[in-house]
């Protein structure tokens, strides 16, 4: 696989780390906006970049034309009572991405979005689909990733859920939905990102990935 230039926001976090390993292992060229206090988490191999997420002068600085951006800015934790993180950091820094990555001329937006529609956390929802429009109103280039739940070191509570999960997959009228909401492994969604790195859409075309494909 050719050697891609990815830029990735919120690559110290929980999915940003071991994805940004994993590019690296790969030979891919990395580079990691961060905040300077945050930049001695920046894994080894990629370039730490300087910078403020939620700022489009900031992530456009930081791009180059050509440059693949995998966006993964969020509030952590995401939960019922968090709406306002939602608004203030997961809204506004995709905002500022799509900004900078158009003004930047990237080939390739790849956006950790949630799968959707949902019955609960409404306001999470809303926010990750104002994203994707934001994203496809830029004309960017781009991939939609819509987990729904990432299970892995510090994210385990779920699995209690899994008895009901195979319940609703064998009731047809509840399956789709169950499926779509499904939960994933954190190397599953590693795979799925980088998989969407090296193989984008069409130019000018957005593609969602949904939890079913993340499993693949």
């Amino acid at each position: 696989m050719p050697a891609t230039d990815v830029v990735v926001t919120g690559g110290t976090g929980y999915i940003g780390r071991p994805l940004v390993a994993e590019l690296i292992a790969r030979k891919h060229r990395v580079r990691v906006i961060a905040r300077l206090a945050s930049t001695r988490r920046v894994p080894a191999g990629a370039t730490a970049v300087v910078g403020d997420a939620l700022d489009q002068a900031s992530i456009a600085s930081a791009l180059r034309p050509g440059d693949t951006l995998v966006h993964l800015v969020g509030t952590p934790h995401p939960g019922p009572a968090k709406a306002k993180e939602f608004a203030n950091v997961d809204l506004v820094s995709v905002r500022a991405a799509a900004a900078g990555a158009r003004r930047a001329e990237v080939a390739h937006f790849v956006y950790v979005s949630v799968a959707q529609p949902a019955p609960v956390m409404r306001a999470y929802v809303a926010v990750r689909a104002e994203g994707e429009k934001t994203i496809a109103a830029a004309g960017l280039t781009a991939t939609f990733v819509r987990p729904w739940y990432v299970l892995g070191p510090g994210h385990w509570w779920p699995i209690v859920l899994l008895p009901g999960y195979a319940l609703a997959e064998a009731i047809p009228a509840w399956r789709e939905s169950a499926r779509r909401l499904g939960l994933v492994s954190l190397a599953q969604m590693v795979d799925a990102l980088v998989r969407a790195v090296e193989a984008p859409p069409p130019t000018g075309t957005q593609r969602v990935v949904e939890v079913p494909e993340i499993r693949r």
